[in-house]
């Protein structure tokens, strides 16, 4: 996670400030976190999925592509996902 928010915190403007909306799973808000000082963390409440857009586009994948589907290798699973 530490990776991922350094990342973002080099994408942002000179001089502005990125909010990150997550979940309150536990690696998101753990004391071991290293934040970027321009970047604040704001948790969604717990078990709202609907807040999290992330969790609309696996909903969407497990209903439309994923569902009622036997795949032979993991590579197929993931060919299967970058086709949807």
């Amino acid at each position: 996670m530490n990776l991922h928010l350094a990342e973002i915190a080099l994408h942002v403007a000179p001089g502005a400030h990125a909010v990150v909306l997550m979940d309150q799973a536990g690696w998101h808000l753990t004391p071991k976190l290293e934040l970027p000082a321009n970047i604040s963390i704001v948790a969604i409440p717990s078990k709202s999925p609907e807040l999290n857009p992330q969790e609309n586009v696996w909903q969407f994948m497990r209903d439309n592509w994923l569902s009622n589907r036997v795949f032979g290798s993991y590579d197929e699973i993931v060919d299967h996902c970058c086709d949807a």
